[in-house]
């Protein structure tokens, strides 16, 4: 039985790292090769149009695809990125040419979903987020080794610190860096919040004063300060570039965000910015950090992997669930529910949801928790993490497509909130118990 042609000027490529095969049939001279250099991109770009070629799928392998996607784009092509499990091959095709065919025919039929791609704004935002996210996993590997030479060192900072690079830490590692060795004078450099006293502190810091050791400390230490140096400059050229795109609209210019001295700032979010301003605006007036367990880390990965726009491309909350695989691939043979499981893989925001959930599941008395501990009740924790961070992907969707606030059952009071409610319960308790008058408090009354 023949199936109906759904694309008939299309074509299929197969990305390569050093070369592309391009197929605009079935036939053997409807295949040909080319490079990766722009010249040969262009004379791709030629041969489709000689072609009739309207509409080009290609898989997204690597970063090879990127550049000639580009080309492809600037050209007026249609475009259609897949993932490379929607194309597989049959058994027996395993050479370039026969893949790129295969691509083609699949496209051809009308058979190929394409993947989400963000606009070039937000494309460029990625990046700049991405990398800041690298170089934090350095940070955090150069960190480990300065807690081993110290260790090695038989400077047992990490004991009575709970973070060696926090004030106190950093001034003790900067000292023994630069010759220090009396533990009396190292524990003088104690901030005043640390809990462990300068006696506990000096009584850790007795230590070998290997050379070699202390050569490998120096340079490790000096690498942070770089890296530092390099996420503060990443910092900035974030904030640019979501300055530069508030700016450019006049309605979101005008927009103000409310204070909320109670969410805490992590040390790895950025701090040059008012991120919570900036996202308000980003978004059109939609206060995403008013949702309990959203950190400053969570709104700014999903305006670097979404966009601003591109919750639009989802026609519904269950289909940006599935893309971001937070609901259950339930597989149904003979009547029977074989499995349910949530499919494997993830992607940034995924991991960056899932962790704001397991935040929510250690608060207590809000509607999300509640819903957490009902799950983690029934079926563990790790299920509770997925549920409620596919709960979450909801919420946001639709407070972003719709431009809705966040309007749980119960409100949920964070520690400031509560003191000042807590302070005018007890006013109002002492004024009745007292049995005052608003003559006798000094207010007017009419």
């Amino acid at each position: 039985m023949p199936m109906e042609l759904v694309n008939p000027h299309a074509a299929g490529i197969d990305v390569g790292s050093r070369s592309h095969y391009v197929a605009v049939g079935q036939q053997e001279g409807q295949v040909r090769e080319f490079g990766v250099y722009e010249s040969d991109l262009q004379q791709m770009v030629a041969w489709l149009q000689e072609h009739q070629i309207t509409t080009v799928a290609m898989e997204s392998t690597g970063t090879y695809w990127q550049n000639l996607f580009a080309a492809l784009q600037q050209a007026g092509f249609q475009v259609l990125l897949c993932n490379g499990k929607f194309t597989k091959n049959i058994r027996g095709r395993k050479t370039d040419v026969q893949d790129c065919q295969w691509i083609q025919r699949l496209h051809s039929l009308g058979l190929l979903t394409g993947s989400f791609l963000p606009d070039q704004a937000t494309e460029e935002l990625r990046t700049y987020c991405r990398h800041r996210a690298s170089l934090l996993e350095t940070v955090t590997v150069t960190t480990q080794k300065m807690q081993k030479y110290l260790r090695l060192l038989n400077l047992r900072l990490d004991v009575v610190v709970r973070d060696v690079t926090g004030q106190t830490g950093m001034a003790i590692i900067e000292a023994v860096c630069q010759g220090e060795s009396d533990p009396e004078k190292l524990s003088c450099l104690r901030h005043g919040n640390c809990r462990r006293s300068a006696q506990e502190i000096a009584q850790a810091l007795h230590g070998n004063g290997r050379r070699d050791l202390l050569f490998a400390l120096r340079q490790e230490l000096g690498l942070y300060k770089v890296l530092q140096e390099k996420i503060a400059a990443c910092d900035l050229a974030i904030e640019k570039l979501l300055k530069e795109q508030v700016e450019a609209d006049g309605r979101k210019r005008e927009l103000k965000a409310d204070p909320k001295p109670y969410k805490r700032v992590n040390k790895n979010a950025p701090r040059q910015m008012d991120l919570n301003q900036l996202a308000f605006q980003y978004f059109g007036g939609v206060d995403l950090l008013k949702i309990e367990g959203v950190s400053h880390s969570t709104v700014l990965t999903l305006m670097s992997e979404i966009g601003a726009e591109g919750i639009s491309k989802f026609a519904t909350a269950k289909q940006f669930c599935n893309w971001l695989k937070l609901c259950p691939n339930t597989k149904v043979s003979g009547g029977r529910i074989l499995s349910s499981h949530i499919p494997k893989g993830s992607n940034r925001l995924k991991t960056t949801l899932r962790n704001a959930a397991n935040a929510i599941g250690n608060l207590k008395d809000t509607h999300l928790s509640n819903f957490f501990r009902r799950i983690a009740f029934r079926k563990g924790r790790q299920a509770a993490v997925s549920a409620t961070a596919r709960k979450l992907a909801v919420i946001i969707w639709n407070m972003l497509s719709k431009g809705l606030q966040y309007m749980p059952p119960t409100q949920y009071l964070f520690l400031d909130e509560k003191r000042k409610l807590k302070l005018v319960q007890r006013i109002k308790k002492n004024i009745a118990k007292l049995d005052l008058q608003p003559q006798d408090l000094g207010f007017a009354t009419t």
